[in-house]
């Protein structure tokens, strides 16, 4: 059912937040904003609860943790699908570019299996309206990979891609540079010290066989096509040029401050994750978020693997004093749908589509008591 408008809420607006009123038109956009309170008994009362944009998550591998919620347990595929959409829902993710990998570096085989599925699944669960979020695809090329050239091209035949991120996660590469790390993460997973050598000789192998020409394969490919194109993982300055002499504009979990500050000088737009703010720092030894975020070099934050730590960094930011609350708001809302090219949300503006969320910030927390999807309540 759609609504008619909200009063008496807290507006996250673009550069301020106001007490007042938003009125939405029949096509489930927002149409009117007043300030200061109303009693119009049309409008649902939000009794000074937070009214904001939906979120929009440019970067999102929680799909694939619902097909494999254990190493040896794989789900049914659309019920997995089912199960995501509806913690995305939950936890405020009104557009989702789902993160797919196109092809596996060695160690997790399944993906490809995964990403199979899954182009099939969205397409018949859009087709029975089924999903509460709308969802896109951000494929991640896994460059060492020999068929990555077939699996793109079918991925993105059968759509909707959204964006696409080159990615090499090559055992010594990027964020998996320390060995003895990666090593240990690896034998904790049961591999004999046998298997994990084998695994990681025959890796590299194909970094060096096939990353280079494939890299160069998928921007011949998209030269004609406006897809935006990030980066996985970078590392080093050199790295970012390297990239921004490809065309690539967006440097997406940058592991150093160093490449995040020169991705930024170079008119790149950076992606960081959720979690590392909210975990206070990276699981996995990289730059933590909040030093990022201080900096000044983070343009959009992504959920990663934890769907509702969108919402929750978005205010820590503010609590903490590192970004007012509508300069928060707009990494998770306004600026992954703009590097996106979904242009008709992420911003409480009239014209905007009217994906909403209504929650209450008690004790460091959001509780959501309302989501909307152009109008239309879904959560």
């Amino acid at each position: 059912m759609k609504i008619r408008g909200f009063r008496n809420a807290r507006l996250v607006l673009p550069d301020e937040v106001v007490l007042g009123s938003l009125l939405l038109d029949d096509d489930g956009k927002i149409r009117i904003l007043d300030e200061g309170p109303s009693s119009s008994s049309e409008l649902l009362d939000c009794a000074g609860d937070f009214l904001l944009p939906g979120l929009v998550d440019i970067h999102t591998d929680n799909l694939e943790r619902q097909v494999q919620p254990r190493t040896q347990a794989r789900w049914p595929s659309r019920s997995a699908f089912l199960a995501h959409d509806a913690q995305c829902i939950a936890a405020g993710i009104t557009s989702v570019a789902d993160a797919l990998c196109v092809g596996d570096a060695g160690f997790e085989a399944q993906r490809v299996q995964t990403l199979r599925d899954a182009l099939v699944d969205l397409q018949q669960l859009r087709a029975g309206d089924q999903l509460r979020a709308e969802h896109f695809l951000h494929l991640r090329c896994e460059l060492p990979v020999a068929n990555l050239p077939q699996l793109l091209q079918e991925s993105l035949a059968a759509g909707p891609v959204q964006m696409l991120s080159l990615m090499d996660h090559t055992p010594g590469v990027g964020q998996h540079t320390n060995l003895e790390k990666f090593r240990s993460g690896r034998r904790a997973e049961g591999l004999s010290e046998e298997e994990l050598e084998q695994r990681i000789a025959e890796s590299q192998e194909r970094h060096h066989r096939y990353s280079a020409q494939n890299r160069a394969f998928i921007l011949e490919l998209l030269r004609d096509r406006p897809l935006p194109v990030a980066s996985h993982d970078d590392v080093t300055p050199e790295e970012i040029e390297r990239n921004a002499r490809d065309g690539i504009r967006i440097s997406e979990f940058p592991v150093t401050l160093a490449a995040a500050r020169h991705a930024v000088d170079l008119g790149m737009a950076t992606v960081a994750g959720a979690p590392n703010l909210v975990r206070g720092g990276s699981h996995s030894g990289n730059v933590a978020v909040a030093d990022l975020v201080r900096e000044g070099v983070v343009s959009a934050l992504a959920s990663d693997y934890y769907p509702s730590s969108l919402l929750e960094a978005a205010f820590l930011l503010a609590e903490q004093k590192l970004a007012s609350l509508p300069q928060a708001i707009a990494m998770v809302t306004s600026s992954p749908a703009r590097l996106l090219g979904l242009e008709d949300r992420g911003s409480m503006t009239p014209g905007q589509r009217a994906d909403l969320l209504r929650g209450r910030y008690q004790d460091g927390l959001v509780t959501l008591r309302g989501v909307w999807r152009a109008g239309e309540r879904v959560g």
